[in-house]
């Protein structure tokens, strides 16, 4: 499990690629990968990997085709800047909301707002996607729990401050981009629920 609090940017030095996998080795920043394992989960760019070898603060992963197709990974070159948190462990603080680095789906970077001391970006996704995504409640973009903002049709806003912007790949966002989407899982389970019930809602509800 993750908590949606970003520990820094890592930076991609080598993807290998081979039938039906990709390799990726990622370097963290220094005093970031001291004690990590052989088989031990990392989120990059929200996305769940596993720890095959360790070279120094080099860290590689192998990633399936079926990752590849679901999140942007296969997008991703040496040089690319991703945003990596080491799973959590018992005993820490929550200060996002807990993900499992299942990533559900890929979004749009649509429109970028640029006001005094902060940023606003609005992102767009499938339709079938929308119904889940409420003004005020839960969304991991590229492994960052953050808040939404507003919400119209398929298309949904988050508001960024300074902070975020430096400690995530955010400060370096463009306009059709595409980031990784994980659902709140609680919100999912209600939604879901309530269509088994009958009260369902439209994909793309405004």
């Amino acid at each position: 499990m993750f908590t949606g609090i970003v520990q820094g940017i890592a930076v991609v030095e080598n993807v290998t690629a081979a039938t039906g996998l990709s390799t990726f080795a990622i370097r963290l920043p220094d005093n970031s990968a001291g004690d990590v394992s052989i088989g031990a989960s990392v989120a990059i760019n929200g996305t769940c990997l596993t720890v095959t070898r360790q070279s120094g603060n080099t860290l590689f992963f192998d990633a399936m085709q079926e990752t590849l197709r679901l999140t942007t990974l296969g997008d991703l070159e040496p040089g690319h800047n991703v945003n990596f948190e080491r799973a959590a462990r018992i005993g820490d603080e929550i200060g996002g909301h807990l993900l499992s680095g299942h990533i559900h789906t890929a979004a749009s970077v649509v429109e970028i707002l640029r006001p005094e001391n902060n940023v606003t970006i609005w992102f767009q996704v499938p339709d079938q996607w929308a119904r889940y995504i409420f003004p005020k409640g839960y969304i991991a973009i590229n492994g960052a729990s953050l808040t939404i903002g507003e919400v119209d049709g398929n298309r949904f806003n988050v508001h960024l401050i300074p902070e975020t912007l430096r400690a995530t790949t955010f400060g370096a966002i463009e306009e059709g981009m595409k980031v990784n989407i994980e659902i709140d899982s609680q919100t999912q389970t209600i939604v879901d629920t309530l269509a088994r019930l009958g009260y369902d809602r439209p994909a793309a509800e405004l």
